[in-house]
């Protein structure tokens, strides 16, 4: 019986093609519009993780509350300090420093450029490695040196000095009101996808480099905040909260006047928005499913109508009022589950394609295509009952005399 009334649906569909794709039109923008907003939307969270595992998922900073009003020298941090903090927590912390950034103006030869400079400690490459593809990595005796070398990203070399290999060739800039000249020790790459250059990457006329932090703690060696990677096993809210209790103990302060910003937060809290705007904007999208809903019901109606002596053969013959009604929601059943399928199809087309023009992996849950086509037929079902019951409770006497 279900496969007769199938084919029957299929038939009155097939009768009136134009007709039926135009019902089907407001159920394929609904259903593609849902998968494609939900499907980007994930696929712009997994980016954000993986965004945060690049750049460190144990990542922190820690520095004095910007709410305090009586800011100290004593809250300042300070090597010593920094040196106590690996002392205390040991294993625990796999790499600490001072957070150090400069962006200035740099001269080699004619050629001036804006760098940006990020201070590290010579383990640096521990917890955030990048390929040195020419010369070295800065050095322990480049840190406690407090030497002018650093190692420059290869098409920031390019830039500035016409090759890649830039080891060797010094540049000069101005740190701190001190002109002087530093000199590349090394060359690094790091591939990134173009969500990450973009996120993460500095402007196309922008270089970027790594330079002793210690030189940008000079003169004072006093610095607002530290910048810390914990070990990959230590549970970041714990290893925090004790953490925090220590630097205030030794700065006389309490826990709460200082501020902590770590990337699981960060990730967590982008996470969350994304995922809340995602099922905002799907949940917007998911009123185009209701428009055509109201069509596929408006096309049954008009069905009923004109199908309305077919109707009366069939009961005269003992079609009974149930087998009538099941006929006609399978119709629309199958209506609307073809127009979900074109939906899924056409959106899963997209959405991949964008991916693969821009580079990006893309997250398309088979979940949520097997929910989209399920309440596309649904949908159909649901509009379908009016039309299906009116043809249903005809009278066959009055439907056979119909013309």
């Amino acid at each position: 019986m279900l496969i007769e009334n199938m084919a029957m649906a299929f038939h009155a569909i097939k009768a009136n093609k134009m007709r039926s794709f135009l019902t089907m039109l407001g159920i394929i923008i609904g259903i593609g519009s849902v998968i494609s907003i939900v499907s980007i939307g994930d696929t712009m969270r997994g980016l954000f993780q993986d965004l945060y595992k690049d750049v460190g998922i144990t990542q922190a900073y820690v520095q004095i509350g910007y709410w305090i009003d009586d800011v100290r020298m004593t809250d300042y941090f300070t090597l010593d300090d920094l040196d106590k903090i690996k002392e205390v927590f040991g294993d625990e912390i796999a790499y600490i420093d001072s957070s150090a950034y400069l962006s200035t103006d740099v001269q080699a030869g004619r050629t001036k450029m804006k760098f940006e400079f990020t201070g590290i400690d010579y383990n640096y490459q521990d917890v955030q490695p990048v390929d040195v593809i020419y010369g070295r990595y800065l050095n322990e005796g480049d840190v406690l040196g407090r030497r002018k070398n650093l190692v420059m990203e290869a098409k920031s070399a390019e830039k500035l000095f016409g090759t890649e290999n830039a080891v060797g060739k010094s540049l000069r800039m101005t740190v701190y009101g001190e002109t002087d000249e530093y000199t590349v020790v090394g060359v690094y790459k790091k591939e990134m996808n173009a969500f990450q250059a973009l996120m993460m990457g500095t402007g196309s006329d922008t270089g970027a480099a790594f330079i002793p932090y210690t030189i940008l703690t000079w003169p004072n060696d006093n610095f607002y905040s530290c910048r810390l990677f914990a070990a990959d096993d230590v549970d970041m809210t714990d290893f925090m909260n004790r953490l925090m209790a220590y630097i205030a103990k030794q700065k006389d302060r309490k826990p709460e006047d200082f501020y902590s910003q770590t990337a699981v937060d960060e990730m967590g809290s982008v996470d969350s928005m994304m995922g809340a705007l995602s099922a905002a904007v799907g949940g917007i999208a998911a009123i185009s499913l209701l428009v055509g809903g109201i069509g596929i019901m408006n096309i049954m109606l008009v069905s009923v109508t004109e199908r309305t002596r077919e109707i009366g053969i069939r009961k005269a013959l003992g079609a009974r009022t149930r087998d009538v009604l099941i006929q006609f929601l399978t119709e629309s059943a199958i209506l609307s589950a073809c127009g979900g399928i074109i939906g899924v199809v056409l959106a899963v087309s997209v959405v991949s394609l964008g991916g693969m023009a821009l580079g990006l992996p893309v997250v398309i849950k088979p979940g949520i295509i097997f929910l989209a086509v399920g309440f596309s037929a649904v949908v159909g079902i649901f509009f379908g009952i009016y039309p299906a019951s009116r043809a249903a409770k005809a009278d066959p006497i009055d439907a056979l005399r119909y013309e």
